[in-house]
């Protein structure tokens, strides 16, 4: 199971990891503290739906909400950054993106965008386009991709 391998690999290196999460709602944090043991490693997850919540507990800027929109990479990167100074984690996984239904031309339904930032280390983001699949199947398939890449990353 791919939550035990991240669980497993982070633990080898002592890391703890936090997530933020927007559009998933936790769906990482759940995947992973779904394994007994999970809090050696598990430091704590936020969920910030809003866009005032990623302010007021990621310190995102304003600026870069208006700028750039929730939906990007510029909030992505700041959310995953905003996780690690508010935790004790040296990993931190985030997650934004428009679930459905709905979304825009610019920022179609099915757009993920995910940032993954460790201490002392350049934070990476990256986007996807899952398409107007439906709200769960967008979830769903962004919080095994965000599994996915933690693995990959610890991976390395």
């Amino acid at each position: 199971m791919i939550a035990q391998d991240i669980l497993d690999r982070a633990q080898q290196r002592g890391l703890m990891i936090t997530t933020a999460e927007s559009c998933t709602g936790g769906m990482v944090a759940a995947a992973l503290t779904e394994i007994p043991g999970s809090s050696a490693v598990v430091e704590r997850g936020f969920v910030t739906y809003s866009n005032i919540s990623k302010i007021e507990m990621l310190d995102v800027s304003q600026t870069t909400l208006e700028a750039y929109g929730a939906v990007s990479e510029q909030v992505a990167r700041e959310m995953a950054e905003g996780a690690l100074s508010h935790s004790a984690a040296q990993l931190a996984l985030s997650i934004t993106g428009i679930a459905g239904p709905g979304g825009s031309e610019q920022k179609p339904e099915g757009r993920v965008c995910f940032g993954l930032a460790r201490t002392g280390r350049h934070t990476v983001t990256e986007t996807l386009d899952f398409g107007p699949l439906g709200r769960k199947t967008v979830r769903e398939r962004a919080r095994d991709h965000a599994l996915k890449l933690l693995l990959s990353y610890l991976s390395q």
